[in-house]
């Protein structure tokens, strides 16, 4: 057998070395928090190129576009950028649409077909459910896309629908997909269930598929669904050549169709599967690591592993509690002054993290800190751009850009509704695919007459001429106040401030929706006259037109993100925080009823209190040099205050005398009295030297 390269050797510990080496079967990392999993996969990567592997032939799948990358960065680090470059390394949704491309038309769709976002999805949901209520819509396209990531058909779901909800979603389903088929248009989850019935029924496809992706490795495992899974299944085939790393302590996304029965299926799917258990810890202290190890014991388990790691104990984990939210975001506060006090200029703000279980928690955080004047960022909280109704504007924006975009075809001619049908679009769907050309493009054809009414066709061109028009007048305008002035007229012709309130039933939401709209108006007014402002600072550049800020807005949109390596206090929600980890961790609102979580008409289940404790121990292990855990005396609840109950998980951490009961103000208070009276010694010695 090879060896790792030698700089792995170096730097990896026995149980990593032994996941690098095993190549000849189907492997299992039980990889703990911070044991440094995307090191091995990355070794692993560069030892089976080592071992004759084509790159082009090794498949490295994860969850994220942003795990993607890192694993990307860090392979071409490790093999160069030649061999890193011919590497699958994407998502599961990136390897769906890189297969549908090459093998869609085996399951009907066009070469050119369509991929639905959430907020197009749920446009098609109201049409085919025949309704404008936005939250029926959305409780449909959940269920939907639960029972997707089940492997379940309508026909399936309707037999073993529970009650008369999920009975009419399963109707709603079977119109939603009818759809979708004659849009030419697929949703996320189809980017998995449809290469997966691609692999599952064609044997040749099957065979490419499994003679290209020749090993296969899965990051995040935990965090497969059932579809995913069998996906994978198809893709190794019997030779069984892949590595999967993952934590069943880490799944937290139950509710999204994730299933840690997944990791029980392996050994039986898979009976010579190498399970490879990653323990030695390299972000946590002693002191940490024991809290976690007792929070998590307590579920059952399916692999064994405690992590364990050399840093020593390090500060006791500190055991906070406030009369209730106002006066825990100020002891929050008063944590973070303290240590930068003590440990001085080599701590920043972007060294902590205050963690909550649900978004609503962060409003008392933000006023604090504002207070404070310390710098913060609400991480994955909804950005500006991902508003539906800026995904409306921007989707009729690139129609403009590009009119064989057919998303943004899609989102137009049916935002605002303007008496074109699923029936007329699924028509010309079925023509453009017939002709291999964009739905835009169909629309002016001369034969469209063979395939819709002349009414039908009316609309349409009507349609038509007046994206010709609005992209002549945007190709020719330009200035702030001209560009403005053309946005509005847009937006009036439209009827698009119509559309939100007829679409909205909370006037106050409509009206918000509408000043957000506004917003954009000025926005790209604004770069059209020559005026950008971004990162806090406002610069001039040449005037543009409206069509050339449409050009650039894809850009724009990835620019406006650039903000993580600013130095702001991070809020976040314990789910949103997976994978990522800080020096300082306030974890907030550790209460009965907030974490582990329960409405007031739920049950909770031994089920879902083990996912509940999976996500106190996520919390817990992204702290690597200190933690502390806050618990509310008194808490608000709808309009209320109600006693705070202590969660059941801080009782399980095991703290006892380990623990710090503290009071950062006083602890800040002595810090001050020291500084001053450091000062004033200092003061008194260059006086005594002066006489």
């Amino acid at each position: 057998m090879s060896s790792p390269p030698l700089d792995a050797a170096a730097t990896l510990n026995p149980a990593q070395l032994e996941a690098v080496y095993h190549l000849t079967g189907p492997c299992l990392v039980v990889a703990g928090a911070g044991s440094g999993k995307t090191r091995v996969i990355t070794t692993k990567i560069g030892q089976l190129l080592k071992s004759g592997y084509a790159a082009r032939n090794i498949a490295a799948i994860t969850f994220t576009n942003k795990a993607a990358q890192e694993m990307r960065e860090r392979a071409k680090a490790l093999v160069g950028p030649r061999a890193a470059k011919d590497l699958a390394i994407s998502t599961f949704h990136s390897l769906g649409v890189r297969i549908l491309r090459q093998e869609g038309t085996r399951v009907g769709l066009k070469e050119q077909f369509s991929i639905l976002d959430s907020d197009d999805v749920l446009s098609v949901l109201r049409d085919a459910g025949g309704t404008t209520d936005a939250n029926q819509a959305r409780s449909w396209q959940w269920t939907i896309s639960l029972w997707k990531n089940m492997g379940l058909n309508a026909a399936q779901a309707a037999a073993q629908a529970k009650d008369e909800n999920e009975r009419t979603a399963a109707i709603v389903m079977t119109k939603y997909q009818e759809r979708l088929a004659a849009y030419q248009a697929v949703d996320f989850d189809d980017l998995i269930s449809l290469p997966l019935k691609l692999l599952t029924e064609d044997a040749e496809a099957r065979g490419k598929w499994q003679d290209t992706l020749r090993y296969v490795l899965v990051d995040e495992y935990q965090d497969t669904n059932a579809v995913q899974y069998d996906l994978l299944k198809q893709l190794v085939g019997e030779r069984a050549l892949f590595t999967a790393v993952g934590d069943d302590d880490q799944s937290i996304y139950g509710w999204r169709g994730a299933t840690i029965e997944n990791l029980k299926r392996l050994p039986l799917d898979f009976p010579q599967l190498k399970v490879i258990p990653l323990e030695q810890n390299y972000r946590s202290t002693g002191a940490i690591l024991r809290a976690a190890n007792n929070v998590i014991a307590v579920n059952p388990k399916i692999f064994d592993k405690k992590l364990w790691s050399e840093f020593g104990d390090g500060e006791p984990v500190a055991l906070v509690e406030s009369d209730g939210e106002d006066h825990e975001a100020e002891r929050a506060v008063s944590r973070i002054q303290a240590i930068r006090g003590q440990g001085g200029a080599g701590i920043e703000f972007k060294d902590f993290a205050i963690l909550y279980r649900a978004n609503h928690q962060s409003r008392p955080f933000e006023q604090a800190l504002r207070r404070a004047n310390i710098p913060y960022k609400v991480s994955g909280g909804q950005s500006f751009f991902d508003k539906a109704e800026i995904k409306d504007l921007c989707g009729w924006l690139r129609l403009l850009v590009n009119q064989d975009d057919d998303p943004a075809f899609l989102r137009a001619v049916t935002t605002p509704k303007r008496g074109i049908g699923h029936q007329t679009i699924a028509g010309l769907s079925q023509f453009a695919g017939k002709w291999k050309c964009s739905m835009y493009e169909a629309l002016f054809a001369e034969s469209l007459g063979t395939a819709l009414s002349a009414k039908q066709i009316g609309s349409l061109h009507e349609f038509g001429r007046y994206v010709n028009e609005l992209e002549y007048k945007a190709r020719h305008t330009s200035g702030a106040k001209e560009a403005k002035v053309l946005l509005l007229e847009w937006l009036s012709d439209i009827a698009y401030e119509q559309h939100l309130y007829d679409n909205e039933e909370n006037e106050k939401v409509a009206a918000a929706r509408w000043n957000n709209v506004l917003d954009f108006v000025d926005w790209v007014a604004k770069r059209c006259g020559g005026e950008i402002q971004e990162d806090g600072g406002k610069f001039e550049t040449e005037k543009q037109t409206v069509l050339q800020v449409a050009q650039t807005i894809s850009v724009i949109l990835s620019m406006a993100e650039r903000n993580e390596d600013q130095d702001q206090v991070v809020l976040t929600t314990l789910h949103a925080s997976k994978g990522l980890e800080w020096p300082h961790v306030f974890l907030a609102g550790v209460n009965e009823g907030l974490l582990p979580f329960k409405a007031d008409d739920e049950e909770m289940t031994a089920q879902r209190l083990e996912e509940e404790r999976r996500l106190m121990y996520v919390g817990i292990t992204r702290a690597r040099k200190t933690l502390a855990v806050s618990t509310l005396r008194r808490r608000r609840k709808a309009r209320e205050l109600v006693m705070g109950i202590p969660s059941r998980f801080i009782l399980e951490m095991k703290l006892h005398e380990s623990s710090v009961k503290e009071d950062p103000r006083e602890k800040l208070k002595r810090l001050r009295e020291a500084f001053a009276a450091k000062g004033a010694a200092s003061s008194a010695a260059q006086a005594a030297d002066k006489s």
